[in-house]
């Protein structure tokens, strides 16, 4: 076996109803609770007033910033951070999806540390572990795994880039993952999110880091994937495929807190750095067919394994020729779940590309890729996926 490292503290409650277990999780760690999420919506508005009163029942002094945006912003996390701090909050509690937990968890730094948040995105300035304050999680989609990871993405918009802060105090303290809470998600972020999820459990496991212990992980959570997205996607009220999907986001944020994302992550945070309104799991869509016609002849064992997971008939096939039609299983799954984009279809500026491009090397997560690209390599795959071929 290969060595392997695994750390994992959150405490997860995962069941349906379990949300109604909020109250008593919060009163554990704190008394005075920033609850952080979006705009009440139609959708979202009468659970945000249930977890508040759930923490008001058990003695909490609830504030509730609901300044969330998609694609969290510097600006954002700032003035969640002043807040907290003058309010002298010690827990935060994040309800929604992976931009409101990601706002939580940047939150619990910013409002204890001096300074813009900005400042201590990943190889900048340290993070005090010992001053960030205790964050509890509850994912209202399945994808994004936030409620388990280490990390939270925010985007500077004066400099059109998206980064992460990263600490192992930005575990939650204990997530509650209610898959009740997915029911009312719509088809088009059920795709979004469950393809994010795939693509963790993907890259984690054709990471040059991979291990054996997160492999069966990675693979679990890909298998509930490919199975349940689909059925979601058109049964929204489905329990059991609501429910395995969460499972899956859940085992895709473990696999990339122990091991992390590859290169179409760091594209994919690039072009969320220069596009507003594009979700993650779009961009991720958007580059994985060429990424993967560019990748699969370094992994080939593993991409055989994904190809027989999507189309079993496969087995009868050598790993190479298994490979290879990995690429053709991944193009037709995005094309069923609704997901088969280009850049253009998101209106990404054409004169936007160079920088996605060199912004896509910033960060590092291309270096744990199977074959690790140069500059011209991504700049290749980046123009190849303006336009998509039927």
């Amino acid at each position: 076996m290969r060595n392997f490292n695994y750390y994992q503290p959150t405490r997860i409650r995962f069941g349906w109803s379990r949300v109604n277990e909020i109250g008593k999780v919060v009163a554990r760690i704190g008394k005075r609770c920033l609850m952080v999420s979006v705009k009440p919506f139609p959708a979202m508005e009468s659970l945000f007033e249930k977890v508040k009163n759930l923490c008001t029942d058990a003695g909490i002094e609830i504030i509730h910033y609901d300044e969330v945006i998609p694609n969290p912003t510097t600006t954002c996390v700032n003035i969640g951070s002043e807040i907290a701090a003058n309010k002298e909050v010690d827990v935060i509690l994040g309800v929604g999806g992976g931009s409101s937990i990601d706002t939580a968890k940047a939150i619990a730094v910013g409002a204890t540390h001096k300074g813009d948040v900005w400042d201590y995105r990943l190889e900048q300035k340290r993070i005090e572990s010992n001053r960030v304050l205790p964050i509890i999680a509850v994912p209202t989609t399945a994808g994004t795994g936030s409620e388990v990871t280490n990390m939270a993405v925010i985007k500077n918009p004066d400099e059109k880039f998206k980064s992460a802060l990263a600490d192992r105090t930005l575990n939650p303290t204990v997530s509650i993952i209610d898959p009740e809470l997915t029911l009312t998600v719509p088809p088009y972020i059920t795709a979004s999110t469950g393809f994010d999820a795939f693509c963790h459990s993907f890259e984690t496991l054709i990471n040059k880091n991979a291990s054996d212990f997160i492999d069966l992980y990675a693979l679990d959570s890909i298998k509930k994937v490919i199975k349940y997205l689909p059925i979601a996607i058109k049964e929204g009220s489905n329990r059991e495929a609501r429910e395995a999907l969460s499972f899956a986001a859940t085992l895709g944020g473990l696999s990339i807190t122990n091991i992390g994302t590859i290169l179409p992550h760091g594209i994919s945070m690039a072009i969320g750095g220069h596009v507003p309104n594009i979700m993650h799991g779009e961009s991720l869509a958007i580059m994985y067919p060429e990424i993967n016609r560019w990748t699969w002849k370094y992994a080939v064992s593993k991409y055989a394994i994904i190809a027989r997971l999507f189309n079993p008939n496969l087995k009868k096939e050598s790993d190479e020729a298994a490979a290879e039609k990995a690429c053709d299983e991944i193009d037709l799954f995005l094309k069923k779940i609704g997901l088969w984009l280009s850049l253009e279809d998101k209106n990404v500026p054409k004169s936007e590309l160079k920088a996605i491009a060199d912004d896509s090397l910033k960060l590092r997560n291309y270096s744990l890729h199977p074959k690790v690209p140069s500059l011209e390599e991504v700049n290749n795959l980046i123009n190849n996926s303006y336009k998509r071929k039927d």
